[in-house]
């Protein structure tokens, strides 16, 4: 058997990490498989050695940070999102810039069906009926079945939605700027339709894109004037791709009904008029997080780090 032989480069490895989440677990464990790495929870140093680093969302880099991480050439962002990275400030430094944007396509396409199911079978009405004691007789409930779904973003996640939507047999309609060959979409089962198009004739819409600058905001006034009234709009990507005072108004004047995980400020203004609407339904950015994707992550950042340290390629280059 000819077993591959890596050339290791000595590499030191920093990581970022929120002080939230179990530090010294994650030290112990990742030094094990990168013995040169140093975790940190803050980025309060002058200067510091480092080819590779690690963080998350909740830490943003820019130009300034970038300069004191001596020898950097790998940011390894641990999540799908990679917003909180200054892009042209990593590319004008000939830093590469990775992210992860398969670990989380499950927990991520599972949240929006279940959200979905929730406005189509009025689960939190029928839950808040019986909670008062009441026992309805009647409700507004529908079927998923047959509804037209939209789906903004046919990258790892909307792809793993199209799939999951299959045995609902809804007819889907796909807005990428890239569109996939025919063959790629036959086997999805999916259909190309100009963004507009599919604003206009989806009763469920669902967005999985990238924040931005031609996403910011691509769910506006205008692009919700055409949706059908009551339609669904499920937003888990970014926050700051919907406008939501237009949102809070097409929800008012025509029904529109939206699932939002994602906010464009977090934590989200609590006094906004959405959280008093019975036709929004939220959750705390937290779509893509499960007991499951979170090990995907870490092993799959790790993983990538180890390529580069192997000398090889890294996968799931990020292009500005």
């Amino acid at each position: 058997m000819n077993i591959p032989q890596y050339r290791y480069i000595m590499m030191r490895v920093l990581a970022i990490l929120p002080p939230f989440l179990p530090v010294d677990t994650i030290r112990e464990t990742v030094r094990h498989i990168l013995p040169d790495i140093e975790v940190r929870t803050d980025t309060e140093f002058k200067s510091i050695q480092a080819e590779i680093l690690i963080l998350t969302t909740f830490t943003g880099i820019e130009g300034s940070l970038m300069d004191r991480i001596n020898g950097l050439r790998l940011i390894q962002v641990a999540s799908t999102g990679y917003d909180n990275v200054d892009l042209k400030a990593a590319k004008k430094r000939g830093i590469t810039v990775c992210n992860i944007p398969t670990a989380n396509k499950e927990s991520v396409a599972e949240h929006v069906i279940a959200m979905v199911l929730s406005f189509l079978k009025e689960i939190r009405f029928m839950d808040s009926e019986m909670r008062a004691g009441r026992w309805p007789m009647l409700s507004g409930s529908t079927e998923l079945k047959g509804k037209i779904f939209g789906i903004i973003g046919m990258g790892a996640i909307g792809r793993r939605l199209a799939e999951r939507l299959v045995p609902f047999e809804v007819e889907i309609l796909y807005y990428d700027p890239r569109k996939l060959s025919e063959e790629e979409e036959m086997s999805l089962g999916i259909s190309y339709v100009p963004l507009e198009k599919l604003f206009e004739e989806s009763d469920i819409i669902s967005i999985h894109v990238p924040l931005t600058e031609s996403t910011r905001k691509i769910v506006s006034r205008d692009t919700l004037a055409r949706m059908k009234d009551r339609a669904i709009i499920i937003n888990t990507s970014r926050g700051e791709v919907i406008d939501e005072k237009a949102l809070i108004e097409a929800s008012r004047k025509r029904g529109i009904r939206a699932g939002l995980d994602v906010f464009s400020r977090e934590p989200p203004d609590f006094g906004s008029d959405m959280f008093s609407m019975d036709n929004f339904l939220f959750s705390p950015h937290i779509a893509g997080v499960t007991m499951e994707s979170q090990q995907r992550f870490i092993t799959e950042t790790v993983s990538n780090v180890l390529r580069v340290v192997q000398g090889l390629e890294p996968q799931f280059v990020v292009e500005e």
